[in-house]
């Protein structure tokens, strides 16, 4: 037996007794006639006491010479503490030790393994089992955990089954670019790694298993970002006989559980917004609902005059910043140099002060007169001792900046606050979206999107219009779920197909085993997907995925602990009967 007990249980209660732990050294104090050692493990830390007057010689030379994360046994006493450390749960006890015993040696490592570091990401990264024994990292992973649990509790007491779907699938145009896997036994062929089950769980519902989910590794070929990671974990779920209703209480219920289970916070509205509502009040379709600082258009009550910036704009939009009167000049200044950053892309910023005592003065006031601005201060929701920041320009890229700006602005007046939860339902998005490079129309969500009730006609004649049966669940700001009331027959994916551009023999070739099945009396279906990574990233508080993944990709995509990706031999290459052109 390593250890009777763990270094995060004992408690004063157990003093006088004989225990065992084993664990890795945390720190040495070394008095000369005594010595303190802390011994960590996933449990907690305990403090061991080695003293000249009782403990042996020999084990106490020994323990003077452990260095930090030695791996250790140790035997001995419980006691209580002559001076108590209330800051960890075993701090009212010290273990006083008569046998020790050094089950592994360890080199110096690279970085404190403490709370807070000195170790910068990439050191950490490269020897990130060394990070994971850190508070931080191991009480992210234990976090996920929790959540994978509750999900797959609440899930299962639905009636949803866990099924496995497989990993070696084919290849298909639609969507972020495949990871590609050559086939040994199929020269010249190719599996995929998926993006997602999407079309294996239909084929779920048709085979009549009703409510699927699976916690799946998901794989997308792209670039990548804080929250975003070559391969992430879906929650992915599909359910049969369903409208678009029944999904979103089903999944409504699944946050509020894990809300409830894992922060002990109690959500009750779950308010819905359509896209274009979301994208006219906030510029985006993933808004974060915990602060105000909507859009106002300001079009009609500022194209009026001879101020050429805003009567060349396709938009003029503002919106007012709380408390942002007592903003410096230097302050503003700094704004203004924020919006025109290459991220951010806005060629300038117009502002107004709206003063305590009703009156407004701002950076155009050659051309705006009081009324003007009150104008601005009514469509915007200014009141006394706010700012009102205005940009303009096309109306997609002014959105897309105006809301970064409101974002940042959140940010550093405190607004984002990560222990408050604000769920949101992003509803009937556009089916399609043209791409400027391809010059065509693509599925906003993938194809086997249902059209909303009765505008399936409208593809012919106005596809851009076309409104999509779906849905995303956003919270603070982050999608952590979209999904969709699928096609469920073969006619309507074939039209479908048609407008993105498929051939009818290219339809057959990518989908005829879906097309096939729907002729086998398919249920009509829905579902959706969490992204199981971002979603456990915000119920812990923050926004990056990377600390809560046992072993992410940095940026690059590469894992730099194992070094890949990495080149294969040239027999492995013939193998798979594959040449690298040099």
């Amino acid at each position: 037996m390593y250890r009777s007990h763990n270094c995060g249980e004992l408690r004063a209660t157990h003093s006088n007794e004989t225990v065992t732990l084993a664990g890795w050294v945390q720190g040495i104090r070394d008095k000369g006639f005594m010595v303190y050692v802390d011994l960590r493990d996933r449990y907690g830390l305990t403090q061991l006491y080695f003293d000249e007057e009782q403990t042996p010689k020999e084990i106490l030379e020994k323990a003077q010479k452990l260095g930090r994360e030695f791996v250790i046994q140790v035997t001995g006493k419980v006691q209580e503490r002559a001076s108590k450390n209330p800051n960890i749960p075993t701090g009212d006890i010290e273990v006083l030790v008569s046998e020790l015993k050094v089950l592994n040696n360890s080199k110096t490592p690279p970085f404190t393994i403490e709370d807070s570091t000195d170790g910068g990401d990439d050191l950490r990264m490269k020897y990130r089992y060394l990070d994971i024994r850190r508070n931080p990292v191991k009480n992210s992973l234990i976090f996920r955990h929790k959540v994978a649990q509750e999900t797959r509790n609440y899930l299962s007491s639905e009636g949803f089954i866990e099924v496995e779907t497989p990993y070696l699938i084919k290849s298909t145009p639609e969507g972020a670019r495949d990871f590609v896997v050559p086939s040994r036994m199929n020269e010249g062929q190719f599996y995929a790694l998926p993006q997602s089950p999407q079309t294996f769980k239909q084929l779920l519902m048709v085979g009549g298993m009703d409510k699927y989910f699976q916690i799946v590794k998901c794989f997308r070929d792209e670039d990548l970002r804080a929250d975003r990671q070559p391969e992430f974990t879906q929650i992915d779920c599909e359910m049969a006989f369903v409208e678009q209703e029944d999904i979103l209480n089903t999944f409504e219920g699944l946050t509020r559980h894990l809300l409830k289970e894992i922060n002990g916070v109690d959500v009750d509205k779950f308010p819905r917004i359509l896209y274009d509502d979301a994208m006219r009040l906030y510029g985006n379709d993933k808004p974060d609902i915990r602060f105000g600082m909507q859009f106002g258009e300001l079009n009609e009550v500022a194209q009026h005059k001879d101020f050429n910036v805003f009567n060349s704009a396709e938009l003029v939009v503002g919106i007012a910043v709380p408390g942002g009167n007592s903003y410096t000049r230097k302050d503003i200044d700094k704004l203004i140099d924020w919006v025109k950053r290459p991220q951010v892309g806005a060629l300038g910023m117009v502002y107004c002060r709206c003063n305590d005592d009703g009156t407004f003065k701002s950076s155009v006031d050659k051309f705006y007169d009081q009324d003007d601005l009150a104008k601005w201060a009514e469509v915007t929701g200014a009141k006394a001792g706010d700012l009102i920041c205005v940009l303009s320009g096309n109306t997609d890229k002014v959105r897309a900046q105006l809301s970064a700006l409101r974002m940042e602005l959140a940010e550093r007046l405190g607004l984002r606050k990560p222990d408050e939860f604000a769920p949101l339902w992003v509803m009937d998005f556009p089916l399609l979206e043209w791409d400027e490079d391809t010059e065509r129309y693509h599925a906003m969500h993938h194809p086997f999107t249902s059209p909303k009730p009765g505008q399936l006609e409208l593809l012919d004649s106005k596809p851009g219009e076309v409104k999509a049966n779906a849905y995303d669940l956003v919270l603070n700001g982050n999608e952590i779920g979209g999904g969709s009331i699928r096609i469920h027959d073969k006619a309507t994916q074939a039209i479908m197909l048609k407008h993105l551009g498929f051939s009818e023999e290219e339809a057959r070739a990518q989908f005829g085993f879906l097309m096939d099945a729907f002729e086998y009396g398919a249920p009509p279906h829905g579902g959706i997907a969490f992204g199981l990574d971002r979603l456990v990233a915000i119920l812990g508080g923050q926004e990056t995925i990377r600390d809560f993944i046992a072993f992410p990709k940095n940026n690059s995509g590469r894992d730099v602990m194992i070094d890949a990706p990495a080149p294969i031999d040239k027999e492995q290459l013939e193998e798979l009967n594959l040449k690298l052109s040099l």
